[in-house]
């Protein structure tokens, strides 16, 4: 693999977007988002899903000058329509519409329609930190997984993000799909010609499959927890949570209706909504104790935590982040590995639009 500075990755997708006419300042907005996976280590949504959002925006099919605006208001809560716009643009936005009402009641919580692709759910989450909140995020996407006992693709990967500040301890941040695997794992596992672990997918048929391929020709992925020895009835609800607080309540596109983001995905029958959806919440710590008693309290959670006598043959317990907080320490320093394909993937667009992209 090669290895590219997250500068470097970061100027050429604000270049890519600005190529469409986005803003310069959402150009640089959506290219954070990419970029902030990218460090840490969520491959899957970073630089990997640039040349979808570039065949995207090539068709229209991503409107690159949303006008994004509330649509519904009332004191803490609202919905904002988001003009079909890049989810990297109308998610960021959103979210902060979220912190400006917890600043005013202590707590926001905005639901969103109209939108796209959001990039990693930890991003939004991240941003409620830098303001001494505890922060929410939750999107749907287009039908991937089979809910427990199905046999065809119902729901999205529906991930969910919440974020806790500590005081000397990097924060507690919790960034999961819904899924027994995000579907970006699926299409690296493919890239790579690897199997994926058992209890992640399922063939057309309903069957547990360790072929990549046969979750992406017309299989399924599995709900967190796979089956229902395993927890699989978890995995169901908490993704029907996150597609209900997303797209049913914000008037976007729910379940098996919500539009896909790759042009290769089945469209859905039909419609019922607008776009798919995301939420976003913000708590005002302050609103429940003391800030820096409470960092100091998730200081203290950590450590007891990490002290937990450890398993048999690992290295310990982990807490919530920990692995990305490490990769990105990391990849500040050495860069961001990119596999072939990406690299290719990257190239095209440079070809297509002229700007330049060096290997």
């Amino acid at each position: 693999m090669q290895t590219f500075s997250s500068n470097y990755l970061k100027e050429f997708s604000t270049q890519v977007f600005l190529h469409f006419g986005v803003s310069k300042k959402d150009a640089e907005q959506a290219a954070d988002v990419l970029s902030l996976s990218d460090l840490r280590g969520i491959d899957s949504h970073g630089v990997a899903r640039l040349h979808t959002y570039f065949d995207m925006l090539t068709l229209g099919k991503i409107n690159a000058k949303p006008n994004i605006k509330i649509i519904r208001d009332k004191k803490s809560v609202c919905t904002v329509d988001g003009d079909n716009g890049l989810g990297l643009v109308v998610g960021p936005k959103a979210n902060e519409i979220a912190m400006e009402k917890a600043a005013q009641h202590g707590s926001g919580w905005v639901s969103v329609c109209n939108t796209n692709h959001y990039g990693i759910a930890s991003y939004y989450s991240f941003k409620a930190l830098e303001r001494d909140m505890i922060g929410w995020s939750m999107t749907n996407t287009t039908k991937l997984v089979a809910p427990l006992w199905g046999a065809e693709r119902m729901l999205g990967t529906n991930p969910i993000s919440i974020a806790f500040p500590g005081l000397k301890n990097l924060p507690i941040v919790i960034d999961l799909a819904t899924s027994a695997a995000a579907y970006g794992k699926i299409e690296i596992a493919k890239r790579k010609g690897a199997p994926v672990p058992k209890g992640w997918i399922i063939n057309d048929k309903g069957e547990m499959t360790t072929d990549p391929s046969d979750m992406i020709n017309g299989g399924a992925l599995l709900p967190l927890g796979s089956d229902r020895e395993l927890g699989g009835h978890k995995g169901y609800a908490l993704s029907a949570m996150v597609d209900i607080l997303t797209s049913v309540l914000s008037g976007a596109n729910w379940g098996p209706f919500a539009p896909p983001f790759a042009l290769r995905q089945e469209i859905p029958s039909r419609s019922v909504g607008k776009g798919i959806g995301h939420f976003f919440g913000a708590m005002e710590i302050d609103g429940f104790m003391d800030v820096t008693e409470f960092k100091k309290r998730i200081d203290e959670w950590i450590e007891v935590f990490r002290n937990t006598k450890p398993a048999s043959g690992t290295n310990g317990v982990l807490i919530p982040g920990d692995p990305e907080h490490q990769e990105e320490a990391i990849r500040r320093k050495e860069g961001i590995p990119l596999l072939p394909a990406v690299v290719n993937d990257l190239l095209d667009i440079s070809k297509q639009t002229g700007i330049p992209f060096e290997v």
